[in-house]
């Protein structure tokens, strides 16, 4: 993305803003509240239409007009709701509009027996363990969501998957099952944005850091030469920020 700009009347939510993610690489994209995340993001989605700027993909120019656009170019958006169909079964939840059917005597039956096993193929490449492939999603605990909505887009052969605060409200090992979903999409060579207000977690999972600050990108850092500090003091403008650290090389989400 090169030069975005995004106004909404008289408000500029995005500044001629560049973002960039790489094949096999996780990019974590951090900011404060209203800092343009989620109009960037939305932009990439194709939900809202850039005023400015080009969004390029293989090097190539593409325009979105809808989501779908987005999709079809493979790029796979699992928003911090998940979008996911409480009252049905994983399967169902994997191939969600995307149903496969075969045919008996001319007339189309969903072919659940396949849609099963493909569900089971894509749970076991994230290493995503479920009870029962029959039970309903509600039934499931937050990091096995997170893991039904990650393969769901792996199911549509996503090239890059946006992730919207993918471990908010989830307890300790759930968090770190979710990272190693995160490792997992980023060893099959695939592009990865992750947003969250969580450094502890950015600083664990990511490759890349950028940060917006006021509908303006700021600072692009690499994770591994870069600290906390930093990329608190790039997200709050204040010249040194001090983080107290619960252990080693992790730092709690309340220093945001």
């Amino acid at each position: 993305m090169k030069g975005i700009v995004k106004r909404f009347g008289g408000v500029v939510a995005l500044d001629r803003v560049d973002f960039g993610v790489r094949p096999g690489e996780v990019m974590a994209l951090v900011g404060d509240n209203g800092a343009g995340k989620s109009t960037l993001i939305k932009v990439l989605a194709g939900a809202y239409e850039p005023d400015g700027g080009e969004i390029l993909l293989g090097g190539r120019p593409v325009t979105f007009k809808t989501p779908q656009d987005a999709q079809k170019h493979g790029i796979a958006t699992i928003f911090q709701e998940l979008a996911l169909a409480a009252k049905m079964p994983i399967a169902d939840n994997i191939f969600l509009g995307q149903e496969l059917t075969r045919k008996l005597f001319g007339i189309p039956f969903l072919d659940r027996r396949t849609m099963r096993n493909r569900t089971r193929q894509l749970l076991s490449d994230l290493d995503v363990h479920v009870p029962d492939m029959n039970a309903w999603v509600e039934n499931l605990s937050g990091g096995q969501r997170q893991g039904i909505a990650i393969a769901r887009a792996l199911n549509v052969d996503a090239n890059l998957i946006v992730m919207d605060e993918p471990t908010a409200a989830l307890a300790v090992a759930e968090v770190d099952k979710v990272l190693q979903f995160i490792d997992s999409v980023r060893s099959q060579g695939k592009g990865v944005v992750v947003i969250s207000h969580n450094i502890q977690d950015v600083f664990e999972v990511s490759d890349r850091i950028t940060v917006l600050r006021q509908g303006r990108q700021i600072g692009v850092r690499e994770t591994g030469a870069t600290t906390p500090e930093e990329i608190i003091g790039l997200i709050t403008g204040a010249s040194a920020v001090k983080v107290r650290t619960r252990r080693p090389n992790r730092v709690p989400s309340e220093a945001n």
